[in-house]
């Protein structure tokens, strides 16, 4: 079967909100697209929501979410294309900063759990085949099958500090594989070996803390902890990392800074993490874990009955973040999790509300769309059900959240626990079997739940109906009506650069040589000066200072991107002379860089200058020019 091509429901998701320049970055979960812009009002969430493609448009926690579905990765990798973009690689914005701090707290834990939480599905999936199979006795606990799986399932759990070491400084704004190296020491295979043999002396004995030092730093007693798995030391280490990392890139001199930087920053966090931080984040952690259990063990079914039922409102709003990281903690802590495990049944309350919906409603539409949401509501992804069937039927939605409230209910009655990470919808199931032990009643009991929340919410869904929609019209993707011009009136960009003159078609990148972004030409500068091609304002100065973005007086806009993948120097070799929101005039000093620094860091130079606003427009006109001079006409605007 083809690939579908999304290059048209891209484009304009880009335009609808508000282009490049009013991104700040994009990554993607399970079902969406998560913007964080410069600007949400912008964006024109209607006309985004009315998209072919698109289920329905969402702004929470700090971030856009555009709702596709299961083929999210594809448009999430068309996107990027289109767009010329590299993902979430960007650390907070000044917007975000501004946010309120439990707005920031959950743009920080999705940041960082997002990227791996795939993965870790994935082997909790195989790590509770390995008990499954256990448990029905088709393998023993020394057979290779058996542990092989296991090891497979365990790998990335036990080394899970490696990997936010990475998602972690890349959220945080540092160098990832500096992350990574911190976190490596703390599951260095050498620790076992230091905690062997009999202690120097205890500290805070007959205390909570009481700890056994048996090695020293320095003559610093060291308190040795088990790192692997854990999650609290390796975040707090890679924040202060990337502080100390940035403070370190203002003062290092470029020609060593490439590694003397992860050097210096190495060198001081790792015994900073293993003096200071990860001891004190562990027995923060133990706390967390103890207070967790502690407030579930006052009622586990009142517990329950609130989780499941309260479950996808907090998905809606992204509040289900916050429960995330205590879920691993707990696991970490605890060896068990009774936290998550009330909700992770809510997917079958909705799989039922949403197959009543598609058996009673006359609504073509309605029951085409219900029975893929349907589908995937099973396998754990309930967004398509959520905000493409149940949510604006409203009725339903309840059912469902009254369904997930019976279901929860039950797993907490019945003490349920998950025993590792897995996957969702059918593939949770095997969670819920402690490894190494059989089926015992917890397993039983969640699978009551899921059959009780899913004929719970079916039931009341069926019974008390809802209003079937009219049907309504999905925008396509189609070519927009041409406009009429005035080929009459032209304008003219002056050429912000001196240089040799290249056709845009010949510029490498496909995102500007195809046009995407607007037409345009690319000059490959002689000179490492940008002056402003026209009256106007800088709309947008990114903070690498290798693209500037422009205004002119009569509403055209225009985009400088000096060079190729420039961004990944991260403003190294560029000079701003102005800010955002300034009015320049033609000629006005803009940028400074320097051409041989930026071509010895592996980048081009080749610099395009798109107008992206260029649908506006009849035509665009380049300069018949092969060498221009600034301030020398660049391209002439007709209508």
């Amino acid at each position: 079967m083809a690939k579908k091509d999304y290059t048209g429901l891209t484009s304009n998701i880009l335009e609808l909100v508000g282009g490049k320049d009013n991104i700040n970055s994009v990554f993607h979960c399970v079902t969406r697209l998560r913007f964080k812009l410069k600007d949400e009002k912008i964006a024109k969430t209607e006309e985004i929501k009315n998209l072919e493609g698109v289920v329905t448009v969402m702004q929470s926690g700090g971030q856009y979410q555009v709702v596709i579905g299961n083929h999210v990765p594809d448009v999430y990798t068309t996107f990027l294309q289109v767009a010329n973009m590299s993902g979430a690689a960007e650390s907070d914005s000044e917007d975000t900063n501004k946010a309120g701090l439990g707005a920031r707290f959950i743009d920080m834990i999705s940041g960082v759990f997002t990227p791996i939480l795939g993965v870790l599905a994935a082997t909790g999936m195989i790590k509770g085949l390995a008990a499954l199979i256990l448990a029905l006795g088709w393998v023993t606990a020394t057979s290779g099958t058996y542990n092989l799986l296991n090891i497979a399932g365990d790998g990335l759990f036990n080394f899970l500090p490696i990997f936010l070491g990475y998602t972690a400084m890349k959220k945080f704004g540092g160098t990832p594989f500096v992350g990574m190296a911190i976190a490596a020491a703390l599951v260095h295979p050498t620790l076992s070996t230091l905690t062997a043999g009999d202690p120097l002396y205890t500290l805070f004995k007959g205390s909570l803390i009481q700890s056994d030092i048996r090695i020293t730093f320095l003559g610093i007693p060291v308190i040795m902890m088990s790192y692997a798995s854990s999650v609290i030391p390796i975040l707090l280490s890679a924040f202060f990392a990337t502080k100390i990392e940035k403070g370190f890139k203002k003062i290092v001199p470029d020609v060593v800074k490439t590694f003397v930087v992860p050097f210096l920053t190495i060198i001081i966090m790792v015994p900073l993490t293993f003096l200071v931080i990860g001891p004190v984040a562990t027995w923060a952690g133990t706390l967390l874990g103890a207070a967790t259990l502690w407030i579930y063990k006052l009622s586990p079914v009142v517990a329950g009955l609130i989780l499941g039922g309260f479950w996808q409102i907090f998905v809606i709003f992204g509040l289900h973040w916050g429960l995330v990281p205590i879920a691993i903690n707990n696991l970490t802590t605890l060896h068990y999790d009774p936290v998550l495990a009330t909700t992770v049944m809510v997917c079958f309350a909705q799989v039922g509300a949403v197959l009543a919906v598609m058996l009673k409603t006359k609504n073509k539409g309605l029951k085409t769309l219900s029975f893929p949401a349907f589908i995937s509501g099973i396998f754990g992804v309930t967004e398509p059900a959520i905000y493409g069937v149940t949510l604006p039927l409203k009725k339903p939605f309840i059912m469902s959240c009254i369904g997930g409230a019976v279901g929860g209910g039950i797993i907490g009655a019945t003490a349920g626990k998950l025993w590792m990470f897995g996957g969702m919808g059918i593939f949770v199931i095997p969670t819920f079997i402690k490894p190494g032990s059989s089926l015992d009643m917890t397993v039983w009991g969640a699978l009551i739940a899921l059959v009780a929340g899913f004929v719970v919410a079916f039931v009341l869904t069926y019974l008390f109906g809802f209003k079937d929609p009219a049907n309504k019209e999905k925008a396509t993707n189609e070519p927009k009506t041409v406009k009429v011009f005035d080929k009459t009136r032209t304008q003219e960009v002056a050429s912000p650069l001196k240089g040799k003159v290249i056709p845009l078609n010949q510029v490498e990148d496909a995102a500007f040589s195809s046009e995407v972004m607007g037409k345009g030409i690319a000059i490959e500068p002689s000179e490492g000066k940008v002056v402003s091609p026209v009256n106007g304002v800088v709309t947008t100065l990114f903070k690498t200072k290798h693209a500037i973005g422009i205004t002119s007086e009569n509403g055209v806009e225009i985009l400088i991107h000096v060079g190729m993948d420039t961004v990944k120097l991260e403003g190294e070799h560029f000079t701003a002379h102005i800010n955002q929101g300034d009015t320049v005039k033609a000629g006005d000093l803009l940028v400074e860089f320097d051409i041989a620094k930026i071509k010895e860091a592996g980048c081009e130079v080749t610099t395009p200058i798109i107008i992206t606003n260029s649908g506006d427009y009849a035509e665009i006109n380049p300069t018949g020019k092969t060498a221009i001079d600034q301030k020398e006409t660049l391209l002439t605007i007709c209508g």
